[in-house]
C-alpha cells in the first residue's frame, strides 16, 4: 500500500513501472496518427479560447490516448488539455488519475520543425510518479517511474539508462523555449554565470536535463499541469528536480491547473536561486 500524508487511506498499491510498457506503446499509437496528419501539405487549423493552436492531430491523439488507457487496468480517471476541464470539486479527490498532453509543443507542430511531443503522465497523490514523453519525428521516447529510473529509446533499440548528471561542460548549459519567451527570461539569463543557452520545444527542454545535456531550464512564463507532468516524472527518475522559485516541487491536480514559474535542476549544483 501507498502511505499517502496528512493521515489519509493507503492506495492500493501500484507498481507504476509495469505500467510503462503499454503506456510507451499508447503514445507511439498516438504518434503514428500525429505523423500522418503532419506528412499532409495542409491541415485544418483553429484557435481554441485561450488562442493556442488546434488540429486534427491533437484531436485523434487525444482519441487514441484515451482509448488506451482506458483499457489499462486499474481503470482511472483521466484529466487531458483536449478534454472539457473536470471542476475542482469534481477531481480534488483524485488521488491518482493519468494527466495527458496529447501533442505539446503544436505551435512547433505548425512550424514543422518535429520538436514535439505526447505526454503521458500517472499522478499518485499531487506527484508524478509515471512519466512517457515521445517525440514521433524524432521516434525517441524518454520513460521514467519512481523506483525504477528513467530511459531513453531511440527508433526500435533497446533503451539506455539516462541521468541528470549535468552536461559535464565548464559553462552551464541552459535550455530555454523556442517559442515562448519574455522579458523575464531575459532578465533572468543576465544575471547567471557564464552559460551556453540552447533552444528546444515542447517537454524535450526538460527531458535535456533528464539526460545530462543540459543543467537549468528555468520556465518563466505560463504553462499547464499537462505541458510539465509526464517530463516532470521523468526528471525526478533521473534523479533531477523541478521546483518553484521556493525549491518546492511542482505539485499537480490543483485547483488551478496553471503551473507557476519553475526551474529544471540536473544534479550539477547551479547557482539559480541567486539569479531571481
Amino acid at each position: 500500500m501507498t502511505t499517502p500524508a496528512g493521515g489519509a487511506r493507503p492506495l492500493p498499491t501500484l507498481d507504476p513501472a509495469a505500467l510503462l510498457p503499454p503506456v510507451e506503446a499508447i503514445a507511439r499509437r498516438a504518434g503514428a496518427a500525429i505523423l500522418e496528419v503532419y506528412g499532409r501539405d495542409d491541415f485544418a487549423l483553429r484557435e481554441k479560447d485561450d488562442r493556442s493552436p488546434l488540429t486534427a492531430a491533437d484531436l485523434e491523439s487525444q482519441r487514441l490516448i484515451v482509448e488506451g488507457l482506458s483499457a489499462l487496468r486499474p481503470a482511472l480517471p483521466i484529466l487531458s488539455e483536449e478534454m472539457a476541464a473536470q471542476p475542482y470539486d469534481e477531481r480534488r479527490d483524485w488521488r491518482r488519475f493519468w494527466l495527458v498532453d496529447p501533442l505539446d509543443g503544436t505551435k512547433e507542430f505548425v512550424k514543422r520543425n518535429g520538436e514535439f511531443t505526447v505526454n503521458v503522465a500517472l499522478i499518485e497523490d499531487g506527484a508524478p510518479v509515471l512519466g512517457v514523453v515521445y517525440a514521433p519525428v524524432l521516434d525517441r521516447a524518454y520513460v521514467g517511474a519512481r523506483g525504477w529510473g528513467a530511459r531513453r529509446r531511440d527508433g526500435g533499440g533497446e533503451p539506455r539508462p539516462i541521468a541528470a548528471t549535468g552536461s559535464g561542460e565548464a559553462t552551464l548549459v541552459v535550455v530555454a523555449s523556442r517559442s515562448h519567451r519574455g522579458p523575464d527570461l531575459a532578465a533572468y539569463l543576465e544575471r547567471l554565470p557564464p552559460h551556453r543557452l540552447t533552444s528546444m520545444g515542447s517537454s524535450l527542454k526538460l527531458c535535456l536535463v533528464a539526460e545530462g545535456a543540459a543543467d537549468l531550464y528555468p520556465r518563466l512564463g505560463p504553462t499547464m499541469e499537462w505541458d510539465t507532468a509526464a517530463a516532470h516524472a521523468v526528471v525526478a527518475a533521473a534523479g533531477g528536480r523541478v521546483v518553484d522559485a521556493a525549491g518546492r516541487e511542482l505539485r499537480y491536480n490543483k485547483d488551478d491547473l496553471h503551473n507557476p514559474h519553475f526551474f529544471v535542476l540536473g544534479q550539477r549544483s547551479v547557482p539559480w536561486r541567486e539569479a531571481l
